[in-house]
Protein backbone atom coordinates (compact mmCIF):
# COMPACT_ATOMS: atom_id res chain seq x y z
CA UNK A 1 0.00 0.00 0.00
CA UNK A 2 1.22 3.50 -0.74
CA UNK A 3 1.84 5.80 2.18
CA UNK A 4 -1.15 7.62 3.64
CA UNK A 5 0.59 10.93 2.95
CA UNK A 6 0.36 10.46 -0.82
CA UNK A 7 -2.75 12.49 -1.53
CA UNK A 8 -4.84 10.93 -4.25
CA UNK A 9 -7.39 13.59 -5.08
CA UNK A 10 -9.29 13.60 -8.33
CA UNK A 11 -12.29 15.27 -9.76
CA UNK A 12 -14.57 12.50 -10.87
CA UNK A 13 -12.02 9.77 -10.35
CA UNK A 14 -13.64 6.72 -11.79
CA UNK A 15 -15.91 8.89 -13.93
CA UNK A 16 -17.68 6.56 -16.29
CA UNK A 17 -17.13 8.54 -19.47
CA UNK A 18 -15.82 11.72 -21.07
CA UNK A 19 -17.22 14.91 -19.65
CA UNK A 20 -19.15 17.45 -21.69
CA UNK A 21 -20.84 20.71 -20.79
CA UNK A 22 -24.55 20.37 -20.05
CA UNK A 23 -26.24 23.65 -19.15
CA UNK A 24 -25.67 24.87 -15.63
CA UNK A 25 -24.69 21.48 -14.37
CA UNK A 26 -21.10 21.96 -15.48
CA UNK A 27 -19.09 18.92 -16.47
CA UNK A 28 -21.47 15.97 -16.63
CA UNK A 29 -20.70 12.47 -17.96
CA UNK A 30 -21.78 11.66 -21.52
CA UNK A 31 -22.77 8.27 -22.92
CA UNK A 32 -20.10 5.58 -22.79
CA UNK A 33 -18.97 3.41 -25.67
CA UNK A 34 -19.60 -0.33 -25.52
CA UNK A 35 -16.77 -2.18 -23.83
CA UNK A 36 -14.81 -3.76 -22.53
CA UNK A 37 -11.74 -1.80 -23.52
CA UNK A 38 -8.83 -3.46 -25.27
CA UNK A 39 -6.10 -5.06 -23.18
CA UNK A 40 -3.46 -3.60 -25.55
CA UNK A 41 -2.42 0.01 -24.89
CA UNK A 42 -2.29 2.66 -27.57
CA UNK A 43 1.25 3.56 -28.61
CA UNK A 44 2.76 7.02 -28.35
CA UNK A 45 1.09 8.38 -25.22
CA UNK A 46 3.29 10.65 -23.05
CA UNK A 47 5.14 9.11 -20.14
CA UNK A 48 7.06 10.05 -17.03
CA UNK A 49 10.81 10.11 -17.35
CA UNK A 50 12.42 7.63 -14.98
CA UNK A 51 14.53 9.26 -12.30
CA UNK A 52 16.03 8.29 -8.98
CA UNK A 53 12.88 9.71 -7.36
CA UNK A 54 9.50 8.12 -7.90
CA UNK A 55 7.21 10.40 -9.89
CA UNK A 56 3.46 10.09 -10.22
CA UNK A 57 0.45 11.25 -12.21
CA UNK A 58 -2.45 11.58 -9.77
CA UNK A 59 -5.37 12.83 -11.86
CA UNK A 60 -6.42 13.10 -15.49
CA UNK A 61 -9.19 15.39 -16.80
CA UNK A 62 -10.25 15.88 -20.42
CA UNK A 63 -11.52 19.28 -21.57
CA UNK A 64 -12.16 20.28 -25.18
CA UNK A 65 -9.98 17.57 -26.69
CA UNK A 66 -7.03 18.28 -24.41
CA UNK A 67 -6.02 15.99 -21.57
CA UNK A 68 -4.71 17.64 -18.42
CA UNK A 69 -2.49 15.65 -16.06
CA UNK A 70 -1.41 16.66 -12.57
CA UNK A 71 0.68 15.09 -9.84
CA UNK A 72 4.26 15.01 -8.69
CA UNK A 73 6.76 15.01 -11.54
CA UNK A 74 9.43 17.12 -13.23
CA UNK A 75 9.75 15.90 -16.81
CA UNK A 76 7.65 14.28 -19.52
CA UNK A 77 8.59 12.38 -22.65
CA UNK A 78 6.21 12.81 -25.56
CA UNK A 79 5.58 13.89 -29.14
CA UNK A 80 6.26 17.59 -29.77
CA UNK A 81 5.01 17.71 -33.36
CA UNK A 82 8.31 16.66 -34.87
CA UNK A 83 9.85 14.00 -32.66
CA UNK A 84 9.72 12.39 -29.25
CA UNK A 85 11.28 14.82 -26.82
CA UNK A 86 11.79 15.13 -23.07
CA UNK A 87 10.50 18.42 -21.68
CA UNK A 88 10.44 19.97 -18.23
CA UNK A 89 6.97 20.01 -16.70
CA UNK A 90 6.65 20.69 -13.01
CA UNK A 91 3.63 18.82 -11.62
CA UNK A 92 1.20 19.71 -14.42
CA UNK A 93 1.06 19.32 -18.21
CA UNK A 94 -1.37 18.87 -21.09
CA UNK A 95 -1.50 16.91 -24.32
CA UNK A 96 -3.88 16.05 -27.14
CA UNK A 97 -6.33 13.29 -26.24
CA UNK A 98 -6.01 11.75 -29.72
CA UNK A 99 -3.02 10.29 -31.57
CA UNK A 100 -0.24 11.32 -31.83
CA UNK A 101 -0.96 12.67 -28.29
CA UNK A 102 1.19 15.77 -28.77
CA UNK A 103 2.45 17.37 -25.56
CA UNK A 104 1.59 21.08 -25.52
CA UNK A 105 3.94 23.93 -24.66
CA UNK A 106 1.74 24.82 -21.67
CA UNK A 107 3.92 24.78 -18.55
CA UNK A 108 2.45 26.57 -15.48
CA UNK A 109 5.43 25.53 -13.28
CA UNK A 110 3.83 24.68 -9.93
CA UNK A 111 6.36 24.32 -7.12
CA UNK A 112 4.62 21.48 -5.27
CA UNK A 113 2.25 18.58 -5.67
CA UNK A 114 -0.92 19.17 -7.66
CA UNK A 115 -3.63 16.75 -6.54
CA UNK A 116 -6.62 17.88 -8.56
CA UNK A 117 -7.67 19.94 -11.58
CA UNK A 118 -11.20 21.03 -12.52
CA UNK A 119 -12.99 23.06 -15.18
CA UNK A 120 -16.15 25.10 -14.69
CA UNK A 121 -19.16 24.48 -16.95
CA UNK A 122 -17.09 23.30 -19.91
CA UNK A 123 -14.92 26.44 -19.95
CA UNK A 124 -11.50 25.12 -20.97
CA UNK A 125 -9.86 28.56 -20.94
CA UNK A 126 -9.22 28.46 -17.19
CA UNK A 127 -8.51 25.61 -14.79
CA UNK A 128 -8.73 25.33 -11.03
CA UNK A 129 -5.91 23.43 -9.34
CA UNK A 130 -5.56 22.17 -5.78
CA UNK A 131 -2.73 20.50 -3.96
CA UNK A 132 0.17 21.30 -1.68
CA UNK A 133 2.13 24.18 -3.23
CA UNK A 134 3.04 27.81 -2.61
CA UNK A 135 3.68 29.30 -6.06
CA UNK A 136 2.55 28.99 -9.66
CA UNK A 137 5.31 30.43 -11.80
CA UNK A 138 6.46 33.50 -9.91
CA UNK A 139 3.05 34.17 -8.33
CA UNK A 140 2.30 33.20 -4.74
CA UNK A 141 -0.63 30.80 -4.42
CA UNK A 142 -1.12 28.52 -1.43
CA UNK A 143 -2.65 25.12 -2.22
CA UNK A 144 -5.38 26.42 -4.57
CA UNK A 145 -5.44 28.65 -7.64
CA UNK A 146 -7.19 29.44 -10.91
CA UNK A 147 -4.82 29.42 -13.88
CA UNK A 148 -5.32 30.11 -17.57
CA UNK A 149 -4.71 27.28 -20.02
CA UNK A 150 -2.88 29.45 -22.54
CA UNK A 151 0.05 30.88 -20.62
CA UNK A 152 -0.41 29.05 -17.33
CA UNK A 153 -0.60 32.30 -15.36
CA UNK A 154 -2.59 32.71 -12.16
CA UNK A 155 -5.96 34.36 -12.86
CA UNK A 156 -6.31 37.48 -10.70
CA UNK A 157 -9.48 37.90 -8.67
CA UNK A 158 -9.79 34.28 -7.57
CA UNK A 159 -8.61 33.87 -3.97
CA UNK A 160 -5.73 31.43 -3.59
CA UNK A 161 -5.04 30.54 0.02
CA UNK A 162 -5.93 27.28 1.76
CA UNK A 163 -4.50 26.50 5.20
CA UNK A 164 -3.86 22.85 4.31
CA UNK A 165 -3.67 20.59 1.31
CA UNK A 166 -6.52 20.66 -1.20
CA UNK A 167 -7.11 17.07 -2.25
CA UNK A 168 -10.06 17.28 -4.62
CA UNK A 169 -11.91 19.85 -6.72
CA UNK A 170 -15.23 19.50 -8.54
CA UNK A 171 -17.03 22.28 -10.41
CA UNK A 172 -20.78 21.75 -10.65
CA UNK A 173 -23.94 23.88 -10.75
CA UNK A 174 -22.02 27.13 -10.39
CA UNK A 175 -20.08 25.92 -7.35
CA UNK A 176 -16.50 24.77 -6.90
CA UNK A 177 -16.53 21.98 -4.31
CA UNK A 178 -13.13 21.81 -2.60
CA UNK A 179 -12.10 19.05 -0.22
CA UNK A 180 -8.92 18.48 1.71
CA UNK A 181 -7.18 18.74 5.05
CA UNK A 182 -7.57 22.53 5.27
CA UNK A 183 -9.36 24.17 8.20
CA UNK A 184 -9.66 27.51 6.46
CA UNK A 185 -9.85 28.39 2.78
CA UNK A 186 -9.75 31.79 1.10
CA UNK A 187 -10.60 33.65 4.27
CA UNK A 188 -13.36 31.33 5.51
CA UNK A 189 -13.21 28.95 8.45
CA UNK A 190 -16.92 28.21 8.29
CA UNK A 191 -16.58 24.97 6.32
CA UNK A 192 -13.36 23.16 7.22
CA UNK A 193 -12.32 20.18 5.09
CA UNK A 194 -15.14 20.56 2.53
CA UNK A 195 -16.27 23.94 1.21
CA UNK A 196 -18.22 25.34 -1.71
CA UNK A 197 -16.45 28.23 -3.40
CA UNK A 198 -17.51 30.80 -5.95
CA UNK A 199 -15.76 29.91 -9.24
CA UNK A 200 -15.32 33.66 -9.81
CA UNK A 201 -13.93 34.84 -6.48
CA UNK A 202 -12.86 31.66 -4.70
CA UNK A 203 -14.74 32.76 -1.61
CA UNK A 204 -17.05 30.46 0.35
CA UNK A 205 -20.50 30.82 -1.24
CA UNK A 206 -22.41 29.15 1.61
CA UNK A 207 -23.76 26.25 -0.45
CA UNK A 208 -22.22 23.68 1.93
CA UNK A 209 -22.55 23.68 5.72
CA UNK A 210 -21.72 20.08 6.62
CA UNK A 211 -19.55 20.42 9.75
CA UNK A 212 -17.34 17.51 8.67
CA UNK A 213 -15.60 16.09 11.75
CA UNK A 214 -14.14 13.02 13.42
CA UNK A 215 -11.53 10.38 12.72
CA UNK A 216 -11.20 6.60 13.03
CA UNK A 217 -10.50 5.33 16.54
CA UNK A 218 -9.92 1.71 17.51
CA UNK A 219 -7.17 -0.13 19.45
CA UNK A 220 -3.64 0.59 18.17
CA UNK A 221 -4.90 2.46 15.10
CA UNK A 222 -2.43 4.65 13.22
CA UNK A 223 -2.92 8.38 13.73
CA UNK A 224 -5.44 9.73 11.23
CA UNK A 225 -6.98 13.16 10.85
CA UNK A 226 -10.22 14.52 9.44
CA UNK A 227 -10.04 15.17 5.72
CA UNK A 228 -11.98 14.99 2.46
CA UNK A 229 -10.02 12.95 -0.03
CA UNK A 230 -11.96 12.27 -3.23
CA UNK A 231 -15.32 12.91 -4.93
CA UNK A 232 -17.26 11.73 -8.00
CA UNK A 233 -20.22 13.32 -9.76
CA UNK A 234 -23.20 11.13 -10.69
CA UNK A 235 -24.10 10.61 -14.37
CA UNK A 236 -27.15 12.89 -14.07
CA UNK A 237 -25.24 15.55 -12.13
CA UNK A 238 -27.54 15.43 -9.10
CA UNK A 239 -25.34 13.67 -6.51
CA UNK A 240 -21.70 13.40 -5.49
CA UNK A 241 -19.92 10.53 -3.77
CA UNK A 242 -17.37 11.80 -1.23
CA UNK A 243 -14.61 9.77 0.46
CA UNK A 244 -12.40 10.66 3.40
CA UNK A 245 -11.72 10.47 7.11
CA UNK A 246 -14.76 11.53 9.15
CA UNK A 247 -17.42 10.19 11.50
CA UNK A 248 -20.02 12.96 11.22
CA UNK A 249 -21.18 14.85 8.14
CA UNK A 250 -24.16 17.19 8.10
CA UNK A 251 -25.03 16.01 11.60
CA UNK A 252 -25.35 12.40 10.45
CA UNK A 253 -23.07 9.46 11.28
CA UNK A 254 -20.95 8.64 8.23
CA UNK A 255 -17.62 6.87 7.79
CA UNK A 256 -15.35 6.35 4.76
CA UNK A 257 -17.91 7.57 2.18
CA UNK A 258 -21.15 9.53 1.92
CA UNK A 259 -23.47 10.75 -0.83
CA UNK A 260 -24.09 14.47 -1.23
CA UNK A 261 -27.36 15.57 -2.82
CA UNK A 262 -26.99 18.72 -4.93
CA UNK A 263 -30.09 20.73 -4.09
CA UNK A 264 -30.96 24.05 -5.66
CA UNK A 265 -29.96 26.10 -2.61
CA UNK A 266 -27.68 23.76 -0.66
CA UNK A 267 -25.84 20.45 -0.72
CA UNK A 268 -27.10 17.94 1.85
CA UNK A 269 -26.12 14.45 2.94
CA UNK A 270 -28.51 11.86 1.49
CA UNK A 271 -29.89 8.78 3.33
CA UNK A 272 -27.61 6.48 1.30
CA UNK A 273 -25.32 4.61 3.71
CA UNK A 274 -24.22 1.16 4.85
CA UNK A 275 -23.17 -0.31 8.17
CA UNK A 276 -20.43 -2.09 6.19
CA UNK A 277 -18.65 1.27 5.87
CA UNK A 278 -18.30 1.36 9.67
CA UNK A 279 -16.06 -1.71 9.78
CA UNK A 280 -12.34 -1.27 10.45
CA UNK A 281 -9.34 -2.63 8.55
CA UNK A 282 -5.70 -3.11 9.59
CA UNK A 283 -4.51 -0.63 12.21
CA UNK A 284 -2.11 1.11 9.82
CA UNK A 285 -4.84 1.57 7.18
CA UNK A 286 -7.80 3.24 8.89
CA UNK A 287 -9.03 5.10 5.78
CA UNK A 288 -9.60 2.50 3.08
CA UNK A 289 -12.43 3.49 0.68
CA UNK A 290 -10.18 5.72 -1.39
CA UNK A 291 -12.08 5.69 -4.69
CA UNK A 292 -15.58 5.16 -6.04
CA UNK A 293 -17.43 5.20 -9.36
CA UNK A 294 -21.01 5.27 -10.60
CA UNK A 295 -22.51 2.86 -13.08
CA UNK A 296 -23.42 4.64 -16.35
CA UNK A 297 -27.12 4.64 -15.40
CA UNK A 298 -26.43 5.80 -11.84
CA UNK A 299 -28.05 2.75 -10.24
CA UNK A 300 -24.88 1.25 -8.73
CA UNK A 301 -21.90 2.52 -6.78
CA UNK A 302 -18.57 0.72 -7.10
CA UNK A 303 -15.83 1.16 -4.50
CA UNK A 304 -12.12 0.36 -4.60
CA UNK A 305 -10.40 -0.10 -1.27
CA UNK A 306 -7.13 -0.56 0.56
CA UNK A 307 -7.02 -1.83 4.15
CA UNK A 308 -5.18 -5.17 3.79
CA UNK A 309 -7.31 -7.26 6.18
CA UNK A 310 -10.12 -6.77 8.72
CA UNK A 311 -9.19 -5.38 12.12
CA UNK A 312 -8.62 -8.24 14.55
CA UNK A 313 -8.36 -10.78 11.72
CA UNK A 314 -7.49 -14.26 13.01
CA UNK A 315 -5.93 -15.47 9.73
CA UNK A 316 -8.96 -17.51 8.78
CA UNK A 317 -10.53 -17.73 5.33
CA UNK A 318 -12.54 -16.77 3.41
CA UNK A 319 -11.90 -13.08 3.98
CA UNK A 320 -14.83 -10.89 5.01
CA UNK A 321 -15.54 -7.17 5.04
CA UNK A 322 -14.44 -4.47 2.62
CA UNK A 323 -10.68 -4.45 3.09
CA UNK A 324 -8.71 -4.56 -0.20
CA UNK A 325 -11.68 -5.24 -2.44
CA UNK A 326 -13.74 -4.00 -5.33
CA UNK A 327 -17.40 -4.01 -4.36
CA UNK A 328 -20.79 -2.98 -5.71
CA UNK A 329 -23.59 -1.31 -3.76
CA UNK A 330 -27.03 -0.17 -4.93
CA UNK A 331 -27.32 3.62 -5.17
CA UNK A 332 -30.83 3.60 -3.69
CA UNK A 333 -31.52 6.13 -0.95
CA UNK A 334 -31.44 4.54 2.47
CA UNK A 335 -29.40 1.83 4.21
CA UNK A 336 -27.87 -0.60 1.69
CA UNK A 337 -25.76 -3.77 1.65
CA UNK A 338 -23.32 -4.89 -0.99
CA UNK A 339 -24.44 -6.62 -4.18
CA UNK A 340 -21.06 -8.29 -4.58
CA UNK A 341 -17.48 -8.15 -3.29
CA UNK A 342 -14.30 -9.39 -4.97
CA UNK A 343 -11.10 -9.77 -2.93
CA UNK A 344 -7.51 -9.08 -4.04
CA UNK A 345 -6.10 -11.05 -1.11
CA UNK A 346 -4.82 -8.08 0.95
CA UNK A 347 -3.45 -5.94 -1.92
CA UNK A 348 -4.60 -2.35 -2.32
CA UNK A 349 -6.87 -0.84 -4.96
CA UNK A 350 -6.76 2.93 -5.56
CA UNK A 351 -8.97 3.58 -8.58
CA UNK A 352 -12.17 2.34 -10.20
CA UNK A 353 -14.22 3.16 -13.31
CA UNK A 354 -17.21 1.55 -15.00
CA UNK A 355 -18.89 1.30 -18.38
CA UNK A 356 -21.90 -0.82 -19.32
CA UNK A 357 -19.82 -3.96 -19.76
CA UNK A 358 -17.14 -3.86 -17.08
CA UNK A 359 -15.95 -2.44 -13.77
CA UNK A 360 -12.24 -1.62 -14.02
CA UNK A 361 -9.92 -1.37 -11.01
CA UNK A 362 -6.28 -0.43 -10.58
CA UNK A 363 -3.83 -0.55 -7.71
CA UNK A 364 -0.87 -2.63 -6.65
CA UNK A 365 -2.89 -5.86 -6.68
CA UNK A 366 -1.58 -9.23 -7.83
CA UNK A 367 -4.77 -11.33 -7.85
CA UNK A 368 -8.55 -11.26 -8.03
CA UNK A 369 -11.11 -13.82 -6.84
CA UNK A 370 -8.77 -14.22 -3.88
CA UNK A 371 -10.92 -14.46 -0.74
CA UNK A 372 -8.86 -17.47 0.34
CA UNK A 373 -5.44 -15.80 0.31
CA UNK A 374 -3.62 -12.90 1.93
CA UNK A 375 -0.35 -11.94 0.25
CA UNK A 376 -0.47 -15.29 -1.51
CA UNK A 377 -2.76 -16.79 -4.17
CA UNK A 378 -5.53 -18.72 -2.47
CA UNK A 379 -7.74 -21.43 -3.91
CA UNK A 380 -9.62 -20.15 -6.94
CA UNK A 381 -7.58 -16.96 -7.31
CA UNK A 382 -6.73 -15.51 -10.72
CA UNK A 383 -3.68 -13.39 -11.62
CA UNK A 384 -4.63 -9.72 -12.11
CA UNK A 385 -1.46 -7.66 -11.86
CA UNK A 386 -2.06 -3.97 -11.35
CA UNK A 387 -5.31 -3.92 -13.32
CA UNK A 388 -8.56 -5.88 -13.48
CA UNK A 389 -11.98 -5.96 -15.08
CA UNK A 390 -15.14 -7.39 -13.52
CA UNK A 391 -18.68 -8.12 -14.62
CA UNK A 392 -20.93 -5.31 -13.38
CA UNK A 393 -24.18 -7.27 -12.82
CA UNK A 394 -25.98 -7.27 -9.50
CA UNK A 395 -24.79 -10.83 -8.86
CA UNK A 396 -21.51 -10.38 -10.73
CA UNK A 397 -18.07 -9.53 -9.46
CA UNK A 398 -16.37 -12.31 -11.40
CA UNK A 399 -13.18 -11.42 -13.21
CA UNK A 400 -14.07 -11.16 -16.90
CA UNK A 401 -11.44 -13.77 -17.69
CA UNK A 402 -13.64 -16.29 -15.91
CA UNK A 403 -16.70 -15.37 -17.97
CA UNK A 404 -15.23 -15.56 -21.45
CA UNK A 405 -14.10 -11.94 -21.67
CA UNK A 406 -10.67 -10.52 -22.44
CA UNK A 407 -10.20 -8.48 -19.29
CA UNK A 408 -8.22 -11.25 -17.62
CA UNK A 409 -5.45 -10.26 -19.99
CA UNK A 410 -5.30 -6.79 -18.43
CA UNK A 411 -2.08 -6.00 -16.62
CA UNK A 412 0.26 -3.17 -15.80
CA UNK A 413 3.44 -2.79 -13.81
CA UNK A 414 2.23 -2.56 -10.23
CA UNK A 415 4.52 0.27 -9.10
CA UNK A 416 2.97 2.03 -6.13
CA UNK A 417 -0.47 1.68 -7.69
CA UNK A 418 -2.78 3.11 -10.37
CA UNK A 419 -4.04 6.32 -8.77
CA UNK A 420 -6.66 7.40 -11.28
CA UNK A 421 -8.85 6.04 -14.07
CA UNK A 422 -10.76 8.17 -16.56
CA UNK A 423 -13.13 6.58 -19.05
CA UNK A 424 -13.85 8.66 -22.14
CA UNK A 425 -15.89 7.79 -25.21
CA UNK A 426 -12.72 6.40 -26.78
CA UNK A 427 -11.30 4.31 -23.97
CA UNK A 428 -9.77 4.04 -20.52
CA UNK A 429 -6.94 6.31 -19.36
CA UNK A 430 -4.91 5.07 -16.37
CA UNK A 431 -2.66 7.30 -14.27
CA UNK A 432 0.12 5.76 -12.18
CA UNK A 433 3.81 6.12 -11.33
CA UNK A 434 7.32 5.05 -12.28
CA UNK A 435 8.42 3.37 -9.05
CA UNK A 436 11.58 1.35 -9.73
CA UNK A 437 11.31 2.08 -13.44
CA UNK A 438 7.75 0.75 -13.74
CA UNK A 439 6.75 1.40 -17.34
CA UNK A 440 4.71 -1.47 -18.74
CA UNK A 441 1.00 -1.73 -19.48
CA UNK A 442 -0.56 -4.74 -21.14
CA UNK A 443 2.90 -6.26 -21.36
CA UNK A 444 4.14 -3.32 -23.48
CA UNK A 445 6.88 -1.00 -22.22
CA UNK A 446 6.91 2.76 -22.69
CA UNK A 447 3.95 3.63 -20.46
CA UNK A 448 5.52 4.99 -17.28
CA UNK A 449 2.80 6.78 -15.36
CA UNK A 450 0.25 6.81 -18.19
CA UNK A 451 -1.58 4.15 -20.20
CA UNK A 452 -4.53 4.35 -22.61
CA UNK A 453 -6.64 1.27 -23.40
CA UNK A 454 -8.92 2.07 -26.36
CA UNK A 455 -12.34 0.70 -27.19
CA UNK A 456 -12.20 -1.62 -30.20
Amino acid sequence: MRSFGRWLARQGAGTVVAVVAVGAAGLVPAAAATGPVSATPAAGTPQLVSTATTEQIRQLVDCGGTMYAVGTFTSISGWNGTAIQTVTRNNIFSFSDTAPYMVSTWAPDVNGTVNSIAFNNGNCSDAYIGGHFTTVGTTAAKNIAEIDTTAGAVVPGFQDNASGAVNTLLAVNGHLLAGGSFKGINGSKTDPYYASLSPTTGKDDGYLALSVSGNYVYPHVKTNNTQIYNQQLSPNGSDVLVEGTFTSVGGLPRQQIFMLGLGASSGTVTPWTSTEFNQFCAVNRPFYIQAAAWSPDGSEVYIATTGKNPDGWTHTFPLTGLCSVVAAFPATQGPVTHDWVNYTGCDSLYSVAADTSAVYVGGDERWADNASGCNHPGTGSVPAQGLGGFTPGATGGALLENTGGTAGLYSRARGEGADDMLLTSTGLWIASDNLGGSASCGGVSGHAGLCFLPYS
